[in-house]
């Protein structure tokens, strides 16, 4: 089975596609947004180019207004797709990026570890994006350039410790080295996919449960002629 990551009216939908002889599989395309938020420089564009194509540019620019890239990744025996949008941090692209919030089903809050201030303003970047996006949609704060280790500002203690207060995942990761990236992508990709197959089994459950769906229908066959002649002479006894 495959299935689709999407998207449907704000709400996130997932459609199993039957791959029974006789029966054409469908491709696994979907338009679930999980979005990469956070300050301009913190390495949002560099984690997805690694996550999506294992590429990493020591030259990138910041970003401007949006992107975004797909990739397929495997989650309990299914095919996932998920598209993954990259954000601008700079602040004259606010109005712009806020706008993608709206329907996302995941996001990653990124900072850079050895730029406190980055780590200062998740704060209001957690802010933004609550007041846009979805109440149920799965937040991960990541400390990225976990390879300036010796440039570090940000404390991994006290960064989980903001994450949990906050009910967010936590990890840390490398774009440049690639460390955790995979593990961030696809940890965020298999709750979102383990919330919504438990959601849907609870609203399948409550469907087939409710009253209208416990009515038995009785059928009751047309009376035939013998039938009526048996009646006739039933009452000519009498």
């Amino acid at each position: 089975q495959v299935f689709v990551f999407g998207v449907v009216d704000e709400k996130v939908s997932w459609r199993a596609w039957s791959g029974a002889a006789g029966v054409k599989q469908q491709p696994a395309e979907g338009n679930g947004r999980v979005v990469l938020i956070g300050d301009s420089g913190v390495g949002k564009s560099n984690l997805l180019s690694r996550f999506t194509r294992n590429e990493f540019n020591l030259e990138s620019k910041s970003t401007i207004g949006v992107e975004f890239a797909t990739r397929s990744i495997q989650v309990d025996g299914k095919t996932i797709k998920a598209q993954i949008w990259d954000t601008a941090g700079q602040e004259r692209y606010r109005a712009i990026t806020s706008a993608y919030y709206r329907g996302a089903v995941g996001a990653l809050l990124v900072y850079d570890i050895a730029k406190h201030l980055t780590y200062e303003n998740v704060e209001r970047w957690l802010k933004e994006l609550r007041d846009h996006a979805d109440n149920n949609i799965v937040i991960m704060l990541v400390g990225n350039k976990s390879d300036l280790r010796h440039l570090r500002a940000v404390p991994t203690d006290e960064a989980r410790a903001f994450a949990e207060k906050n009910n967010l995942s936590f990890i840390e990761t490398s774009a440049l080295d690639s460390t955790n990236v995979e593990e961030a992508f696809k940890n965020i990709l298999t709750e979102i996919y383990r919330i919504v197959s438990q959601k849907q089994i609870a609203d399948r459950s409550a469907h087939d449960e409710s009253p209208g769906n416990n009515v038995v229908d009785i059928s009751v066959p047309p009376t035939t002629d013998g039938q009526k002649s048996n009646k006739l002479q039933c009452c000519q006894n009498l």
